[in-house]
């Protein structure tokens, strides 16, 4: 039975199981008819409202009751999307369920902790050591593990994420429970104003300057990840994401591919873990908790797995959220895990999926590999009936 016509394989268009949902398809056709210029014209728009995004005016919505806007962008929001970017490539992508992304955030940001405050090492010479050090750690995990797939490779991810935690709790070398106090600020690299901000002027008060830079990084990550989608190597992902064995069978290296995966993911998210420990200035072992890959994981699924925007916006949203109403005070996060809920019933493909992830979706795959497979698509048959 051939589904994949549109999400749910019923003719209509419709983007979950009860009826019409938001399409982006009207965006989609008009951006492949869009010229270089005008495609360029939208990515210039896009950065210009991202830098303005901090602005007093956009923040009086965002975050209201004395909450600051600018704090919350690079604490959590920003954060959120450049971890959510790293982990699409690993289950997005490659569709390698990891529930441990954590560890490569702790591991960027305990190496700029050892590396700087111990050793005076500079924020630029730690920040490359600690992209090195999480693409290693991505290795590591992923040399003996790789070759388990679906249930099993989630529960040894899940177990590194808790390895790395306990061992930063226990080890005296990083102080355990109390941590690293002391991480320097990035040094400024210059005074120059625009509009009241000095955004290269890094410090205590002002949390713009940080936003830009994780802004710059959430950029190059993008050019880079996609570069990556459109190359060999996402084709290679692509093939290992809907089906591994045929991909071995067509002489793809699944096992290279998963591990490039891995090591790109971690380093991404290491670079997110350097940025936050130079802005707090101390980390603990508490600020790596297993809560954290569940919510990032949770925005790539939310926002449409395997797509970059969708990632983007997955992220934005479960960073957003709960701040936003911070005013229901302990109801907040039930009715944010309601809508979590609502939202997998509605529009299991998430809120802006690639056509591809439909197609899988319908297919049963659900696009995540062969832990995907068992899951049914949006019209609630399961993967067997589908094949039929």
């Amino acid at each position: 039975m051939n589904l994949s016509k549109n999400g749910n394989g019923n003719g209509n268009g419709n983007g979950g199981r009860f009826g019409p949902a938001l399409s982006f398809d009207p965006m989609r056709r008009w951006w492949a008819g869009a010229s270089g210029l005008q495609r360029w014209a939208v990515y210039g728009l896009l950065i210009l409202g991202a830098v303005f995004l901090p602005s007093e005016a956009i923040g009086s919505f965002m975050a209201p009751g004395g909450s600051s806007w600018p704090s919350m962008l690079s604490d959590q929001i920003a954060i959120y999307v450049l971890l959510a970017i790293g982990l699409n490539v690993v289950v997005g992508m490659a569709g390698l369920l990891d529930l441990g992304y954590v560890a490569f955030y702790a591991v960027g940001g305990y190496t700029i902790a050892i590396f700087a405050v111990r050793y005076h090492w500079s924020f630029w010479e730690a920040l490359a050591l600690a992209i090195a050090f999480s693409a290693l750690s991505g290795l590591i995990l992923g040399a003996p593990t790789l070759r388990l797939r679906g249930d099993y490779l989630a529960i040894v991810t899940l177990g590194f994420g808790e390895i790395v935690k306990r061992t930063a709790n226990n080890s005296s070398f990083v102080n355990g429970p109390r941590g690293v106090q002391g991480i320097p600020h990035p040094p400024s690299l210059s005074e120059f104003e625009i509009l009241g901000v000095q955004p290269l002027k890094y410090g205590l008060l002002d949390s713009r300057p940080y936003y830009y830079m994780l802004l710059a990084f959430i950029i190059i990550a993008i050019i880079f990840v996609k570069r990556l989608d459109r190359s060999r190597v996402g084709r290679a992902w692509a093939s290992i994401r809907e089906d591994e064995d045929a991909a071995e069978l067509m002489g793809v290296p699944t096992f290279r591919f998963k591990l490039a995966a891995f090591m790109i993911g971690a380093a991404i998210g290491g670079s997110g873990g350097v940025v936050f420990a130079a802005k707090q200035t101390s980390i603990l072992p508490a600020n790596f908790e297993f809560i954290v890959s569940a919510l990032v994981l949770a925005a790539v699924v939310l926002g449409g797995s395997g797509h970059i925007p969708g990632a983007i916006l997955g992220a934005f949203v479960v960073a957003w959220l709960p701040e936003r109403f911070r005013f229901l005070e302990e109801y907040r996060m039930l009715i944010f895990g309601a809508a979590l809920v609502l939202m997998m019933i509605f529009r299991p493909e998430g809120l802006w999926p690639s056509r591809q992830r439909k197609a899988e979706l319908a297919e049963g795959t659900g696009g995540m590999g062969s832990l995907g497979a068992e899951v049914g698509g949006p019209d609630g048959h399961d993967a067997a009936e589908v094949s039929k």
